[in-house]
Parts: C-alpha cells; structure tokens; sequence
C-alpha cells in the first residue's frame, strides 16, 4: 500500500470519528435522560411490583406494607386457589378460560377477514356511494359501543331456536351472541385502519401480478396480504385484547348463563362492596392469570407489528 492510500484511509477514519464525536451526547444531557427513563421506568413497573407482591402474601392484606417486592412468608398459594376454584360459582378456571379463548379469538379472525376484505374493496374499487360509506363507518367508529347494548339486546332475544339433539338455543344469551356484539364493534375499526394501510401499498405490484397472468383474487392473497401483514397483526391483536377483556356485553347478555361466563365477569365477581372485602391476595393472582395471554401474544406477535414493508416496494 502507497503513502496515498495511507493518508486516504487515515483521512476516512478522521472523519468517521469526528462525526461520531459530534453525534455523541455531553454527559450532562445523557445523565438526564438516563434518569427520565429510569424515572418512567419505576412508574410503569411499581404498579405491577404491587401486584404480584399481593398475589405472594398469604395474609390478605388491602395493600402491601412496605416496598417489599416479596412479602414475609410469600407463597403461590392464591394462585393454586385460583386455578382450583376462581368464585363461588360452579365454574372452573380453565372453563372461564377456554369461554374467553373462544370469544377472543374468533372476534380478533372473523373482524380481520371481512374487514381486510371491506378495506380491499374501499381502497382499490369505485363504487356508487363509497364516500357515503366510508363517511358511515367512521360515524360508527366515533360512537361509542355501550350505545349498541339495548338494541343488540332486543334484537338477538329474538332469535331462538328449538334444535333436536342441542335443545333450546337463545342467540343473546350464548357467547355467539357476545362475540357477534363485539365483532359489530371491531369491525368499523378493522375497516378504517386496514384501509389506510393498503392505501400505501403501491398499485404497481397489482399491475405487475397482472401482467404475470394473476387475477385480482390471486393478486389480493399472493401480493397484497403479505405486505398487509403488519396492519393485520395490529388489528388482529387489538381485536383479541377486545375480546379477552370483554365485559358489558357479556354481563348483560349472559345473565344466569354460568357456562358461559368469562375471565372478565369471574374478575369482576371477586371484588366486594369494600376494600376489606376483596380477597386481594386472589384478585391479584387472578388479575396476572388473566394478563398473561395477552402478553404471550404480543410476544408471538412482536416482530410483525411494524410498519412501512411496503415502502420501497416499487423502484422509484
């Protein structure tokens, strides 16, 4: 290697270093955001400390009596209680579960597809009165779901039918009826946000699918649907969140159904008139019980709930 070539590279790492040295924060103005993040980390974190000290002491007490994140004498024994026998309602743990596993999942599915489907055709077709339609589902989107309670009420107490072999069968009171309620309310949202979302995947790749041979079916499942992954993790993951802690319309829709109560109506169902009366150290174990899948979901959801897969799609 020549003297140019020496002075060249050492020229690039002076360079490279200085603007490092530039981007690099004083340490006065790093301390201070250090201590706002570790600030902002003990608010979010002290509430769920709280919880879980709680949930380990056996002495059932309205809050913790000190910052002990395990209380003296701490053990898993409201967590055997809970699993064992949530309320005093003939019902079992994994039986409340599995009512809101079914619930969660098929409202976050059934809200995907057909609003994936809605938000395709609102994006890419034109159509007599698609403004007026638009402009409906927003108005939906801004009221405000309790308000659909009454009627949803009357109008499923209506449907019941005689089966032969399942017996009598009322579509309000069933989780049927709860989950229909509550796609009703995630589908405005489903709508608008996929919408926007395939409003940024540019119309090229279609174009170009086309050409390949591809109809517009094959061009919406092989083209558009993977790039819409993460708008649909989004909307499929705030979809199951909707249905997992679903509560007023299971209250109201499912009075006297004990079979098909929910985590949420069991939850609700712990605490008492007072604080004195409330088994705390159970309605915190219940609480991390009934937060868990909601976490282990994100978690599986995690790396897709990003945005922009589609930018860059196209050459510019």
């Amino acid at each position: 290697m020549n003297d140019a070539s020496v002075s060249r590279a050492r020229g690039r790492f002076r360079r490279r270093r200085r603007v490092s040295e530039e981007r690099r924060l004083p340490l006065g103005r790093q301390a201070i955001m250090q201590a706002v993040c570790v600030f902002i980390a003990f608010t979010v974190l002290f509430p769920i400390m709280w919880v879980f000290s709680l949930a380990l002491d056996p002495r059932g007490l309205p809050r913790p009596d000190g910052l002990n994140l395990i209380p003296p004498g701490a053990s898993l024994d409201s967590f055997a209680e809970v699993v064992r026998q949530p309320t005093s309602n003939p019902i079992s743990f994994l039986d409340l579960a599995k009512n809101s596993f079914i619930l969660a999942i098929t409202t976050s599915v059934i809200s995907i597809g057909i609003g994936v489907s809605a938000a395709y055709a609102f994006s890419r077709l034109h159509f007599t009165g698609r403004q007026v339609l638009m402009l409906g589902i927003l108005a939906v989107l801004m009221l405000p779901p309790v308000v659909a309670i009454v009627p949803l009420f009357i109008q499923f107490n209506q449907v019941s039918l005689d089966l032969p072999i399942f017996g009598s069968f009322n579509l309000r009171a069933s989780l049927a009826g709860v989950g229909l309620a509550v796609i009703s309310g995630l589908l405005p949202f489903a709508i608008w946000n996929l919408k926007g979302y395939l409003d940024t995947i540019p119309k090229e790749l279609e174009e170009a699918a086309s050409v390949d041979g591809a109809t517009r079916n094959q061009a919406f499942r092989l083209v558009i649907l993977p790039l819409a992954i993460p708008a649909l993790a989004v909307t499929g993951f705030l979809g199951f969140i909707a249905g997992w802690t679903e509560y007023y319309y299971s209250v109201i829709f499912l009075t006297g159904q004990v079979d098909n109560y929910t985590l949420a109506i069991a939850l609700n169902t712990m605490v008492g008139q007072f604080a004195t009366q409330t088994p705390w150290a159970k309605f915190s174990a219940f609480a991390i019980l009934f937060a868990l899948p909601v976490s282990v979901v994100y978690l599986l959801l995690q790396k897709y709930i990003v945005s922009g897969l589609a930018i860059g799609g196209v050459k510019g």
